[in-house]
């Protein structure tokens, strides 16, 4: 059995890559099977780097809030702002905290600096504003829109002012109550005020495709793709809030549904900048359908991956990442009939899996799936194998 894995094994690097592809795909996804391993944020800083460098990847994009992420965007493309303050606002779920997300800002600003705008990198968060436990106020992403819109058409195609978007929005903390995801007697997302808002950000949307000639003549590049952003994430919010308020059986599914929906979006419109690298958990990347239990039942959504393979086929790629211990976490030597116990008897601390011959290789014994003894690692489906372009499989997560 180790024979025919060895055969499947490769050097962690743009060239073992690519060579698993049929092409340069549009979305490159490396997955990863927990966050906040600087062992795992290291591998993909090194490996985006050979993507710039020797395959023409000019974008990153992680999963962290999409508007945020504009801050950093701004700071690696000109130098807006000052690291720490970037690091501290640009980033949702902490991720700003690591040390591999700060070198990977740093180096991308360092890169820029000296290069013409067609030239440089860009960052990109690909989530929405959402949180496990609450999701931002539309206010931002709405009225972001509505001032795009003020000011390049003419006033009475808008369908209401901005101080009626200000009324209907009332305080932020309405919308930001950690309450309401375990009680949806606690959101606002069904009330009077935020139906009409879905209808108005709805409207200011349709505006702005039909506004579309007129409106990229009179925009930058930039100013274009953010006024789109903003209409995706006040849209995806009002519809993410609606159905925190609602009490039926699919409530959890949705909600789950419409965040990965709304990271397929942006990962939609970053395909059409160019050649991205996209970094984030191995559940919103995977091609396969995503379960989990909650309450005790099951709940399926599809996942951003799923979602964007679809449409791009071949334009998307993803590598699953998975690892042997974590021994900081409690997570030990996996057990030899797993995926990763295989994987662990090679004698590479990091190495890419060719996912076809791997598959091909365990024909006469499938593997078991493993067990976590810590829910933050999300071990490796065996059967989700199969619909993998390769796996990156570091053996020891080293502690921070």
């Amino acid at each position: 059995m180790t024979v025919g894995i060895t055969e499947a094994v490769h050097v962690v690097d743009a060239v073992s890559v690519m060579g698993l592809l049929p092409g340069r795909p549009r979305l490159l996804a490396l997955g990863e099977p927990t966050h906040g391993e600087e062992t795992l944020l290291e591998l993909r800083n090194d490996l985006f780097r050979q993507l710039v460098e020797q395959e023409g990847y000019r974008t990153i994009a992680i999963e962290s809030d999409c508007v945020l992420g504009l801050i950093v965007d701004d700071h690696v493309t000109s130098g807006t702002g000052v690291l720490d303050e970037v690091m501290e606002r640009g980033f949702s779920h902490e991720w700003g905290a690591f040390a591999g997300n700060r070198e990977l800002v740093r180096w991308m600003r360092a890169y820029n600096a000296d290069r013409p705008a067609s030239e440089r990198l860009r960052f990109a968060g690909f989530d929405g504003p959402l949180e496990i436990t609450a999701a931002a106020s539309p206010r931002q992403s709405l009225t972001a829109l509505h001032a795009y819109l003020t000011a390049r058409v003419d006033a009475d195609l808008l369908p209401c002012a901005a101080e009626t978007l200000d009324r209907l929005l009332g305080a932020d903390d309405r919308w930001t109550n950690p309450a309401a995801m375990m009680d949806p007697s606690q959101s606002v997302g069904q009330t009077p005020d935020a139906n009409h808002l879905r209808l108005l950000a709805d409207d200011l949307v349709a505006l702005l495709d039909e506004q579309t000639p007129r409106l990229i003549a009179a925009s930058t590049p930039d100013e274009w793709d953010r006024a789109r952003l903003y209409g995706r994430t006040a849209t995806g919010l009002l519809r993410y809030h609606c159905w925190m308020a609602d009490t039926s059986p699919g409530r959890m599914a949705r909600l789950l549904g419409v965040r990965d929906s709304m990271m397929a979006a942006n990962l939609l419109a970053l395909a059409e900048r160019g050649p991205t690298l996209v970094n984030a958990h191995n559940g919103h990347l995977q091609r396969d359908k995503s379960t989990m239990r909650m309450g005790g039942q099951p709940v399926q959504w599809w996942s951003a991956g799923a979602l964007v393979s679809a449409h791009l086929g071949e334009g998307y790629a993803v590598l699953a990442t998975a690892l042997g211990t974590i021994p900081h976490q409690g997570v030990d030597v996996p057990a030899s009939d797993t995926v990763e116990g295989l994987l662990y008897a090679l004698p590479q601390q990091q190495c890419l899996v060719d996912s076809r011959r791997l598959t091909a290789a365990l024909t006469d014994a499938t593997p078991a799936p493993r067990v976590s003894p810590w829910y933050g690692y999300a071990p490796l489906d065996p059967a989700h194998l199969v619909n993998t372009d390769g796996v990156v499989f570091v053996k020891d997560a080293r502690r921070s």
